[in-house]
């Protein structure tokens, strides 16, 4: 039953377990329900309130009433509370409640935890929102530094485009441009990533990278997204075969090839070989390379000079090539041989 932190040693279920004492039997079995001291649930008013046979709201009052009752006796506690400050203070004054609880509690006093961060001053609890995640501070005004912290590196990672790991940046290349020099002076590594831990905008991948939760690199969705992976850390043009090998968990390959064709992230560029979109290929058959070629040249270009151009987009042999060229429906020749659209509407 014990937790040892810093060389320190808490029984927190006995420490609990003695707050609790000279409660009535009933505000005893409510604060112990509702906290999970007992079981690793937390119970709802409305089920104790069920189960004792009173209102929700008078539940909600017998759990006020306790609390105020247990409070002053906390103090007595003063080493613990002196550690759950130090370890919040030491991430910038606040700390994503999970990773907290986690943190002081390990898995089995986690409910403890909480309850005694109820109890204790100076602890005040965020709870969660659409922009961040529940959180325990000891100062409150440490929301509004976070938020603006967050939002300067959201806006670092939209230039970026990239997921990017702290390690590698200074604080002034992330917020320079964006924040006070003294802000940025007295931001730890620590602390900033604290302050991303409880942003919902921003993530951190298996790897250790940070980036937006919605990039498939953080989060990836479906075997869309791990297919886009594994191209970004091939770079370079892949039989959809190979793709659900690298992938891996027995990945069917016609799946992935099905799903390959759908996503416009991916241009078939040979026969099952595709290829990212963002590294400069283009979708179409070998006609329409061609096509595309001569109009971006804007003048008639010799076979060679064709075949080297549209070897760059597509993995396909030679003579498929010129057996596109020879469509008199699409191209013509010049009187020097050269080629050129057949038709300018094209």
């Amino acid at each position: 039953m014990l937790k040892f932190i810093n060389n320190m040693k808490f029984n927190y279920s006995k420490i609990c377990s003695d707050l609790l004492r000279d409660l009535s039997q009933r505000a005893k079995e409510v604060v112990l329900r509702r906290f999970g001291l007992e079981s690793d649930e937390r119970e709802t008013l409305e089920a104790i309130g069920e189960s004792q046979g009173i209102t929700r709201e008078r539940v909600r009052q017998i759990q006020e009433d306790a609390i105020l009752r247990i409070k002053p006796e906390i103090e007595k506690h003063q080493p613990i509370l002196d550690h759950f400050t130090s370890q919040i203070n030491a991430a910038g004054n606040l700390k994503r409640e999970d990773v907290l609880l986690n943190l002081l509690g390990g898995e089995k006093f986690q409910n403890h935890i909480f309850f005694l961060l109820t109890l204790g001053e100076p602890f005040l609890r965020f709870a969660e929102t659409n922009e961040h995640y529940s959180f325990w501070t000891t100062e409150p005004k440490s929301l509004n530094f976070a938020q603006k912290t967050t939002e300067s590196f959201y806006n670092f990672l939209l230039k970026k485009k990239e997921p990017l790991s702290l390690g590698n940046l200074s604080a002034h290349q992330i917020l320079g441009g964006n924040l006070e020099r003294e802000t940025i002076n007295r931001l730890s590594l620590q602390a900033f990533q604290s302050f991303l831990e409880i942003s919902k905008k921003i993530e951190q991948n298996q790897e250790g990278l940070f980036g937006l939760k919605d990039w498939p690199e953080i989060n990836p969705r479906g075997i869309r997204d791990l297919a886009y992976l594994v191209f970004k850390k091939e770079k370079t043009p892949l039989h959809f075969t190979k793709v659900a090998n690298l992938i891996g968990n027995k990945c069917n390959p016609q799946s992935v090839h099905n799903e390959l064709i759908r996503d416009p992230r991916f241009v078939l560029v040979g026969r099952g070989l595709y290829a990212l979109r963002e590294w400069g290929y283009k979708p179409g058959v070998v006609k329409d390379v061609i096509i595309e070629v001569l109009k971006e040249t804007k003048k008639p270009l010799s076979k060679e000079e064709i075949l080297e151009k549209v070897l760059k987009q597509r993995v396909v042999k030679e003579n498929t090539i010129s057996l596109n060229l020879n469509s008199k429906k699409y191209f013509s020749k010049t009187s020097e041989g050269k080629y050129t659209l057949a038709n300018k509407k094209i």
